[in-house]
């Protein structure tokens, strides 16, 4: 008989409700730290208690009063591990395994799924293609940077998500003219060629430092050209078992092993270069995908990505074997846009494709599942016609990821 555990996620974001689901229908006692606003947000039957810091930046002060508050915490209850559900909330577990040494991944290895830098060096040392880049540390390196590598470049920050905080820049001027107005903040940034190509996403299970799923997709539209132009969001699960599937699944398994990745879920990006055809690793993320790709990997595969991260770790803490559910083959795909209307009209998207539809103010989006891939994109190009020609609307890129 299995004893229970008990778990501390932590999110400062509204996701992952499926994951504490999971984790408090397999038994465990789940406890999640987030902010006061989130209060109401989360579902409280899943929660044995619920605990609030008011400041979720990742500093020293703020590190040192979740140690205050999980060493006061621990005086009565025993942790016995803990779960980061955002990116931004990684680094706050990492540093709060080490200090009160519970199991799981320690800050060097989440630095990995982190740093958009630390990720380029170990990919580059592993052998793993990446854009040819820099850090902003030393003036030199950047004046080689740029006299050895074709423009454009991107300058992006080295631990935001997304395509939050980038910037295209198209000669050492304005390369320059952007890294002298971040000021102190230079060394948070990173620089590296921009390389138009398709975008890929790849969202996988791993245990004992194993793959044992993974669904590839691709972006439609990159999500830089969607946070930056405008666009519409969409991706498509891509030939299941063909050559680009294939080869995705080898680097994303390359990737796991060179970062340190025992057991989680992950998100992970690459780009396929225009100009030579060759995959190049982009970023990844020891966490569930945003923007509802977990419902479209769902709904392609049968597997709710959020529900089997928490029975992985489950089974790790309790030190019993993990059983993949059986998973379907599908395609789905997935289209998201903002619009003008708070509540926009989809009946007029009526495809029987379409197994899910988002409900969110002022947005409109939709998630189809076929047995045929080009159906999936054909209508996702018909969709993506009609919406941005009565219903789309553009935003600013916010300092922060929505999702």
């Amino acid at each position: 008989m299995s004893k229970n555990n008990t778990f501390l996620c932590i999110s400062f974001y509204h996701k992952g409700e499926d994951f504490l689901k999971g984790c408090k229908e397999a038994g465990n006692t789940v406890y999640l730290l987030t902010k006061k606003t989130l209060e109401h947000a989360w579902p409280r039957e899943f929660l044995d208690d619920i605990f609030f810091l008011d400041n979720d930046e990742n500093t020293p002060e703020n590190f040192s009063t979740m140690a205050k508050g999980l060493a006061w915490l621990l005086r009565s209850k025993k942790i016995d591990r803990i779960v980061a559900l955002d990116d931004f909330d990684v680094e706050k577990a990492a540093f709060l395994r080490e200090e009160f040494r519970i199991p799981g991944m320690g800050q060097t290895t989440a630095k990995h799924f982190r740093d958009k830098l630390a990720m380029r060096m170990k990919a580059a040392e592993a052998g793993i293609p990446v854009p040819p880049f820099t850090s902003l540390f030393h003036d030199q390196d950047i004046n080689q940077f740029a006299g050895e590598v074709a423009a454009p470049w991107i300058v992006k920050p080295r631990s935001e998500a997304s395509a939050t905080g980038m910037k295209k820049v198209n000669n050492v001027h304005e390369l320059w003219e952007a890294i002298h107005g971040l000021g102190d903040e230079r060394h948070n940034y990173l620089v590296e060629q921009f390389k138009p190509g398709a975008v890929y996403h790849s969202d996988a299970l791993s245990v004992d430092g194993k793959i044992v799923f993974c669904r590839i997709s691709q972006y439609l539209d990159t999500p830089f050209e969607v946070a930056h132009g405008g666009g519409i969001f969409r991706s498509a699960t891509v030939e299941i078992g063909g050559k680009d599937d294939k080869a995705l699944q080898r680097l994303t398994a390359k990737v796991m092993k060179a970062f340190g990745m025992q057991y989680s879920a992950s998100h992970t990006e690459f780009i396929r270069s225009n100009e030579d055809g060759k995959f190049y690793f982009l970023e990844t993320a020891s966490r569930v995908g945003g923007a509802n790709l977990a419902e479209m990997v769902e709904i392609s595969s049968g597997l709710n990505l959020w529900e089997e991260w928490a029975k992985v770790e489950t089974a790790m803490v309790s030190g019993t074997p993990y059983k993949l559910p059986e998973i379907r083959n599908d395609y789905a795909g997935i289209l998201i846009s903002l619009t003008r209307f708070q509540h926009p009209d989809s009946t007029p998207f009526e495809a029987p494709e379409i197994v899910w539809r988002l409900k969110k103010d002022y947005h409109i989006g939709m998630i189809l599942r076929s047995k045929d891939s080009k159906k999936i994109k054909t209508l996702l190009d018909d969709y993506a016609e009609k919406v941005f020609k009565d219903y789309h609307a553009s935003a600013p890129v916010p300092d922060k990821p929505l999702d």
